[in-house]
């Protein structure tokens, strides 16, 4: 049995997971008998956690929220979360300044055990940079439209279509509902109140007007499932999360060298030198050129549009080295 130390924190680590807890489901996660789960909730009261009981077919507990609550305490596991969350968080905005003092701040305050698991976690999230440098959302845009998320208030901001140029800003009204990042960069989901359909915004690119519109019923994503629009949307499918345009070929080249820069695709290796790829793209010719990309011989299985679009890439590519040749 552990130590009533450590199995005090383990308690307190899962009060502070769920809402509530019955007193048999905290026995088990324990591995301590109900009696001594009274007793160790006594202590934690004791030592100032606002630990509530209340009723039911086996009873239960609850940690509510106070005005004293005493710092919160953390578990190994914990800490490697805290610590792999807040070196990733907010990439690609200035919160992840602000994520990284926080990290700082939590590290002065806990036992050195603790402090040099953190210590030990190096972790440095590397996105594509978009033409040459790494969009930069501000921290007070990201308050005013998770501020306008939360409330379910309409949305009026310019937004520029290129976020280096100070002209060429458009006037945008929208009821807003998700914040989402892809690949680096930091987008609103939202209701396009003009367009009628839905439309994402690069935060970057955001400068909101004040005052805020009128509230507006939240509405559901096609499907119910933010990632999964999201996703389709970027790859250009008609609402599944599948690119529109699948192919299969054979490469003359190793698994080993195809699989680091295959993204999403599937490698399957043939043989020492050959390997079979699955892939998807938002075009043929943009499958097309993806694969050809690995620079060795290309057998196509299929789909008989992937070899017509590695024909006319061919034509292209022949007449550009003419025209180059000539000149």
């Amino acid at each position: 049995m552990q130590k009533t130390s450590s199995r005090l924190l383990a308690l307190l680590s899962l009060l502070q997971t769920r809402r509530d807890w019955s007193g048999e489901d905290l026995a088990e996660r324990l591995d301590i008998t109900p009696r001594t789960v009274r007793r160790d909730i006594d202590r934690l009261r004791e030592l100032g956690y606002p630990i509530m009981a209340f009723k039911g077919p086996s009873g239960g507990y609850r940690l509510d929220a106070g005005v004293h609550l005493p710092p919160l305490l953390f578990d190994d596991d914990q800490a490697v979360a805290l610590a792999v969350a807040l070196q990733t968080a907010a990439t690609g905005t200035t919160l992840a300044e602000d994520a990284a003092r926080a990290l700082a701040t939590i590290r002065q305050v806990m036992p050195p055990r603790l402090r040099h698991r953190i210590d030990t976690m190096r972790i440095t999230a590397v996105h594509p940079p978009e033409n040459g440098d790494v969009p930069q959302a501000d921290t007070q845009v990201f308050t005013d439209l998770s501020t306008a998320i939360h409330a379910h208030e309409e949305l009026r901001f310019d937004y520029a279509q290129d976020r280096k140029a100070a002209t060429g800003q458009r006037r945008r009204r929208v009821q807003p509902h998700h914040l989402v990042t892809w690949r680096g960069c930091w987008y609103l989901l939202a209701w396009d109140l003009d367009r009628d359909d839905w439309r994402t915004f690069r935060v970057d690119r955001i400068h909101p007007r004040t005052p805020t519109g009128p509230r507006f019923p939240p509405r559901d994503v096609p499907g119910g499932d933010v990632p999964a629009f999201i996703t389709s949307r970027f790859r250009g499918s008609d609402g599944t999360t599948d690119w529109p345009c699948q192919g299969e070929v054979l490469l003359d080249l190793p698994a080993t060298a195809v699989a680091p820069f295959a993204r999403d695709g599937i490698v399957e290796e043939l043989g020492p030198d050959r390997c079979r790829l699955a892939l998807g793209s938002w075009s043929w010719a943009g499958l097309a050129a993806a694969i050809g990309r690995f620079d060795a011989d290309v057998e196509v299985i299929g789909p008989p549009e992937l070899s017509g679009a590695f024909a006319r890439l061919a034509t292209r590519y022949a007449n550009a080295a003419r025209t180059t040749t000539s000149s």
